[in-house]
């Protein structure tokens, strides 16, 4: 079975950490998704202000074309897709692909994004993340897990899930 799986999510949800440690257990390459961004959106991002649509439709491009590419092989890429157009255009590279989301709380959210260093997203940009936060419907294969879990713990539990689905 070939598994494309992106983990999505707001920032500081854990989607790079939980991502590798999925890929890691399925045997995957993992495609960071903060490398695919324009230089233009992590400079509009470092200056604190928040991206739109229009910013992200390249983003969600080079995300799409990273599915594409390991279509037959299977992949685990790290991508926000907050709303569900981002998540029905990513699907249009590839329409078997799982989300995996990780639940934490605004609190938690802030308090990780406040000791996170050296990342170009800064914390106030947290709030329009959450103001636009769709979560996955029931018709779009996604998974849940408890973000307040251990990462290891949090990868067992989604690999769990997947290979029983």
């Amino acid at each position: 079975m070939t598994f494309s799986i992106v983990v999505m999510g707001v920032s500081g949800c854990g989607k790079s950490t939980l991502g590798r440690l999925i890929a890691e257990g399925l045997s995957l390459p993992f495609v960071e998704g903060d490398d695919l961004h324009p230089p233009a959106n992590i400079q509009k991002m470092a200056a604190g202000q928040a991206l739109n649509d229009d910013d992200r439709v390249e983003f969600l491009r080079n995300i799409g074309e990273a599915l594409a590419s390991h279509a037959t092989s299977g992949v685990v890429v790290s991508c926000s897709a907050l709303k569900r157009q981002y998540r029905d255009t990513l699907r249009s590279y590839s329409s078997a692909i799982s989300f995996v989301l990780a639940d934490v709380s605004r609190e938690v959210l802030m308090a990780r994004l406040a000791a996170r260093k050296g990342h170009f997203m800064p914390a106030s940009l947290l709030e329009s993340q959450l103001a636009i936060l769709e979560r996955p419907g029931e018709d779009e294969r996604a998974f849940f897990v408890d973000g307040l879990l251990p990462p290891a713990e949090q990868a067992a539990h989604i690999l769990d899930q997947i290979r029983t689905t």
